[in-house]
């Protein structure tokens, strides 16, 4: 079992950068991917991005050049660095392992509570 732990959300401006991270624990001793996904109330968890644990990078697509991903070499902690913010990016954002799909409806075993990330305009 993996334990994961959401940090870094808050309230930015339009326009403005935030970093999160996720920290997993438990069952690290695999490299196995990583992924963020992003939901409102009453919509369905969007995939944002996952690495793998040989460092390949997945993106969805409306997200590549304003999010990125990356992962402390060797250690079970991924950040997610998102920049251009507009009010669409306010979402809870969560943290996951060992997924069997992304989307559109995701199947992971391992979900984090999530961090809050508020976009003010």
């Amino acid at each position: 079992q993996v334990q994961l732990v959401e940090s870094g959300g808050g309230l930015v401006q339009t326009g403005g950068s935030l970093r999160i991270s996720c920290e997993a624990s438990g069952h690290t001793g695999d490299m196995y991917s990583m992924a963020w996904f992003r939901q409102v109330p009453g919509k369905e968890r969007e995939f944002v991005a996952a690495v793998s644990g040989a460092g390949k990078i997945y993106f969805t697509d409306s997200l590549k050049g304003r999010f990125t991903i990356s992962r402390k070499t060797g250690e079970a902690t991924v950040f997610l660095h998102m920049s251009s913010l507009g009010p669409e990016g306010t979402d809870v954002y969560y943290c996951a392992t060992h997924c069997d799909a992304w989307g559109p409806a995701p199947d992971c075993h391992n979900w984090g509570r999530g961090t809050q990330v508020t976009v003010a305009s």
